[in-house]
């Protein structure tokens, strides 16, 4: 880099940002944060380095969900209030909330529904289904099941979460360490009380909590009196602990600023001086691979300047997009002028007068400090602007309250794993794609389509007579919907059972014949759909099926059905199996497919998705690892309409 001490006195922000991101580029800053493990317990805010993943399910026994009495649900076939029936001290154990199920109980019935007859006999007057006010193995996360994704912050339900499966240890992104040297013979500090010419140095408190507060670890060194060699001794001293050193003060061109000078001589100064307001005299500069940056003094021009200039470093550092501020339209009280060739900053502030959001500046002036800390809001007006009238509609970015625009894609229908890689992968890096997805069967999707709730559907519905997924179903609900149909993958579905095959279960006739517990998915999901052609085809009658009512919402909840020994076996996906080490006997082929209204294709989220879908070698890698699928029309446009 050029070792040249530079003065532009009107560069635009614009070339300014440019130039200093190809600084960083070249010094590899981006995505440079290093990452450590450490115990869940002191995670609280921090940023997972890696997808962390259930150890083992919550809960990891079958629990009672209330107090009363556990019981066998086929003792009380016949109970009503007609004819009553009784249990006898073996036929059932009280229990309260939250105790294991005692092994063979198979339902719970509420205290407020038993009558006592006597010490060890109880009467009851209603009938019990299987498993009712029990919570199974696996209920609320099933192991293996992705927790958090890459790049989210922890919070109070995420170490919840993470130690209720048994995860003690998360690896988590260093924040960048910054150090903030105040300038200036005249700085004294808090608590004395300044003589005339002193001033009180509080602006590294300011700029070291906003830094905090954006995610970075921050300090105030001790001021620096307005001595050039102090000064280089000072900032050598800082770029060789530091990710990022930030400088107050000196910025300018008077006789007692020296910065500019002392980083030209220590490493390259690419920018001196931005044509903003306020904010002009800041120093960008690059010394020992570490960002030094050369604020303005007066705490507005600091603060304002820091913003536009080390915030996003910030997040870059730890690979992850920058939170997208908060605006809102709001009519201005009265004019704002600017002087063209700058842009401009303006403070707001801002109140409901009728049915309009007013604005009003609330002060201009590069050192007042209560402009910010009364302001809502900020109003930019671009260098070629010569200001706004009264009355004009603008965007004001909001202070007060900084709300974080997320930006989630929303999925809602048949549950499959690949739609956890999915999550992760779009959280990565600047994407930032949060997927929230809610699993409630190829049926409830179409239907979720239907009504405007999501942006895109997985369904696997397979139409019998044409032997086609999903188009026939599409035909039919969703008639007047602009759609693509976008495969996601093949995928083996069969009978997931316990390792090693104890019951020698070759399909479902072994099933009916030696009456194994069986467990089902829900109405409207295209597994149940595939079960039920599948038994038709074998001439069986679900009533043969032991445990056909039993029913689960994912493919992960049939495993961990299979896994803690509560059924024999259950309809699911080969990579359902193989996350919980059981055993597989194929069933068919299917292909899944996803449903995505025209109307979101522009969306950057969709778009997103579609790239990792369609390009991403990593998606490919990972679905790899899980067992059982085949990409080869994955992101292949099946159906339009």
């Amino acid at each position: 880099m050029s070792q040249k001490n530079i003065y532009v006195k009107n560069m635009p922000l614009d070339r300014a940002k440019e130039k200093w991101n190809t600084a960083l580029q070249e010094i590899n800053f981006f995505n440079s944060a290093p990452c450590a493990k450490i115990t869940v317990e002191e995670a609280l805010g921090r940023i997972t380095g890696a997808p962390v993943f259930a150890a083992h399910s919550s809960p990891a026994h079958n629990a009672a969900a209330m107090d009363g009495i556990a019981v066998h649900f086929a003792d009380l076939a016949s109970a009503s209030e007609a004819a009553p029936v009784r249990l006898t001290e073996k036929q059932f154990i009280p229990v309260n909330t939250g105790n294991n199920l005692p092994q063979n109980f198979d339902a719970v019935v509420m205290i407020e529904d038993v009558h006592y007859l006597n010490e060890n006999e109880v009467e009851l007057s209603s009938p019990a289904t299987p498993w009712q006010h029990i919570r199974t193995i696996g209920e609320d996360i099933v192991a293996t099941e992705l927790i958090l994704p890459v790049g989210h912050k922890i919070r109070p339900i995420d170490q919840g979460a993470m130690l209720a499966t048994g995860v003690t240890q998360v690896l988590v992104k260093e924040p960048p360490q910054i150090t903030i040297i105040p300038t200036g013979s005249e700085l004294i500090q808090p608590g004395t009380t300044p003589a005339p010419g002193q001033i009180i140095e509080f602006n590294s408190r300011i700029l070291a909590g906003y830094l905090n507060e954006w995610g970075a670890v921050a300090k105030g060194a001790p001021p620096v009196s307005d001595d050039k060699e102090k000064l280089r001794a000072s900032i050598s001293d800082a770029v060789q602990s530091n990710d990022i050193v930030i400088i107050n003060a000196g910025a300018s061109a008077g006789t007692r600023d020296f910065t500019s000078t002392v980083l030209a001589e220590l490493g390259s100064v690419l920018v001196h001086g931005v044509a903003i307001k306020p904010g002009k005299p800041v120093i960008l500069a690059i010394v020992e691979n570490t960002p030094v940056i050369g604020l303005p003094g007066y705490p507005v021009s600091a603060i304002l300047t820091m913003r536009l200039f080390v915030h996003e470093m910030i997040f870059s550092f730890m690979d992850m997009q920058k939170p997208v501020t908060a605006t809102t339209k709001a009519r201005m009280s009265r004019p704002v002028h600017s002087s063209m060739g700058q842009d401009e900053f303006v403070r707001i502030t801002l109140g409901q007068v009728g049915e309009e959001l007013m604005a009003t500046p609330a002060g201009k002036g590069a050192g007042a400090v209560m402009s910010l800390v009364r302001g809502d809001g900020i109003l930019t007006l671009p260098a070629g602007s010569e200001g706004v009238g009264a009355g004009e509609e603008v965007a004001i970015e909001l202070l007060r309250p900084l709300t974080e625009v997320q930006s989630t894609l929303v999925a809602i229908g048949s549950h499959d794993n690949i739609i956890d890689v999915l999550a992760n992968l779009l959280h990565k890096g600047s994407q930032a794609v949060r997927l929230s997805s809610a699993h409630v069967g190829s049926m409830g999707g179409i239907m979720a389509i239907k009504r405007g709730e999501t942006h895109f559907a997985g369904s696997h519905l397979l139409d019998e007579e044409t032997g086609e997924y999903n188009i026939s179903f599409i035909k039919r609900f969703l008639t007047n919907i602009p759609l693509q149909l976008v495969n996601l993958c093949h995928r083996q579905q069969g009978l997931i059972v316990a390792k090693g095959n104890p019951h020698g279960i070759k399909g479902f006739q072994d099933v009916a014949d030696n009456s194994l517990s069986f467990v089902n998915r829900q109405n409207g999901a295209g597994t149940r759909l595939l079960t039920d052609k599948t038994l038709r085809d074998m001439n069986l009658s679900p009533a043969a099926i032991n445990g056909y009512e039993h029913e689960e919402y994912t493919h992960m909840g049939v495993a961990a059905s299979i896994a803690n020994g509560s059924m024999d076996c259950g309809m699911g996906i080969l990579a359902a199996a193989y996350a919980l080490n059981l055993d597989f006997v194929p069933v068919a082929e299917e292909r899944y497919d996803l449903i995505i209204p025209k109307e979101f294709l522009e969306d950057d989220k969709i778009a997103a998705l579609l790239n990792l879908i369609c390009n991403s070698q990593e998606f490919k890698e990972l679905v790899s690892t899980l067992g059982g699928y085949d990409l080869r029309d994955s992101g292949k446009v099946m159906y339009e309409q």
